[in-house]
């Protein structure tokens, strides 16, 4: 049987596994042996390898970030929504790179990998805690496997924005672009917080067994459950959960018990449950402390504008308006750190109503000004707030 995908689908994608067998030292002044990255590739790149673009994911993507597995794949990727021909980052003009971050649970090297060091037993809780410029020092390996000397863009938002940036600190001349979206140059107090109540949900769960649980066949289902409702409450708006939810009741009368009554405890509910049967674990913990971690300026007496001095890319950065987890106030701060350091810099702060997962929708102001500043055009002003 034949099936036909929509013309601006990349339609059936393959992942591919890249393997790495130098050791890698990380920050935390531990050493991977060898490792695998997980990557999907859109588009074609040319002869020159100049329309090379990465995509780096938040804290519960990978690399699936567009088309199809397979023909009955109901599930487009994650960014499904701006890749593809035509689309804000077009993959008829580009050639995409998505990859899985290593400590993932989706292919790449991560706790539930087979260790090496102790009989090919699932890391576990000993795989070593990673950061944001480990990723960034990961994926530069792979841009030197793929022979790409300099990405023409290096895209990402939420904790992926964060490697955007981190990139075009640490790699100055190796990207021409660089897209933050809906992303800080650090966590708040709150933002910590919000991770660390997350993170004891999981490692409260009994099943949890001090993160051995793969060899107790067993997995912290309620932890990842609780974790998840959290963080999905932080990821929307309060103006996007009264339209989608309100005060609505699932049977439409008070039950007076503690069992689900809103909609929205079902929404939540559901959600959790979904998660903890594709995430693992170990990961959410590894993926929130590399959250709570970065913090480029830390090595610059707490100056922004001094960690960015020596960036040589042009940068669009965006924020939306109920964007509360990662506040445009947030945005801002690189934007002035740009703008201090003479660099060149887009911005828009966009009316939104999703709050911190507007990054994900095609929201059309969104999308065209994207598309806008990888074609080499700008339709956002420096520090200006836009409508959608």
């Amino acid at each position: 049987m034949t099936v036909s995908y929509p013309t601006d689908s990349v339609g059936l994608v393959s992942p591919q596994k890249f393997q790495f067998e130098q050791p890698l030292s990380l920050e935390c002044g531990r050493m991977l042996p060898r490792f695998e990255m997980m990557v999907e590739t859109y588009g074609t790149l040319n002869a020159d390898k100049s329309n090379a673009i990465l995509i780096c994911h938040a804290l519960s993507g990978h690399h699936h970030a567009a088309g199809y597995h397979d023909a009955n794949d109901k599930k487009t990727g994650w960014w499904d929504a701006c890749i593809g021909p035509g689309k804000a980052i077009d993959t008829s003009k580009f050639f995409v790179v998505a990859i899985n971050n290593i400590g993932g649970c989706h292919g790449s090297t991560g706790p539930t990998s087979p260790n090496p060091e102790n009989d090919n037993r699932p890391y576990g809780p000993d795989f070593p805690l990673v950061t944001v410029r480990d990723w960034v020092k990961t994926q530069a390996m792979l841009s030197d496997r793929l022979e790409i000397q300099t990405w023409y863009a290096v895209v990402g938002g939420s904790l992926g924005g964060m490697q955007a940036l981190q990139w075009s600190l640490d790699y100055p001349d190796r990207l021409q672009k660089c897209v933050i979206i809906a992303s800080a140059p650090k966590l708040s107090a709150q933002n910590i917080a919000f991770n660390e109540v997350a993170r004891q949900s999981i490692l409260s769960d009994p099943d949890f067994h001090d993160g051995r649980y793969l060899e107790k066949d067993s997995y912290p289902k309620r932890g990842l459950i609780l974790a998840r409702m959290v963080g999905h409450i932080t990821y929307l708006s309060e103006e996007a959960m009264m339209q989608k939810f309100g005060r609505d009741l699932k049977s439409g009368k008070f039950m007076y018990g503690f069992d689900v009554e809103f909609q929205v405890e079902s929404y939540l509910r559901y959600q959790g449950e979904r998660f903890s049967r594709n995430f693992d674990a170990n990961t959410y913990l590894i993926m929130t402390k590399a959250l709570d971690y970065f913090d480029p300026a830390r090595e610059y007496e707490q100056s922004l504008k001094a960690a960015m001095a020596n960036t040589q890319c042009k940068f669009l950065v965006i924020s939306f308006t109920t964007d509360w987890r990662f506040s445009p106030e947030r945005s801002q701060e690189i934007v002035d750190a740009l703008i201090s350091n003479q660099k060149p810099v887009s911005y828009l702060d966009i009316d939104a109503e999703q709050g911190h997962d507007s990054f994900l929708f095609p929201i059309p102001l969104y999308v065209k000004s994207l598309q806008a500043f990888l074609a080499g055009k700008s339709q956002a002003q420096t520090s200006t707030q836009e409508q959608a």
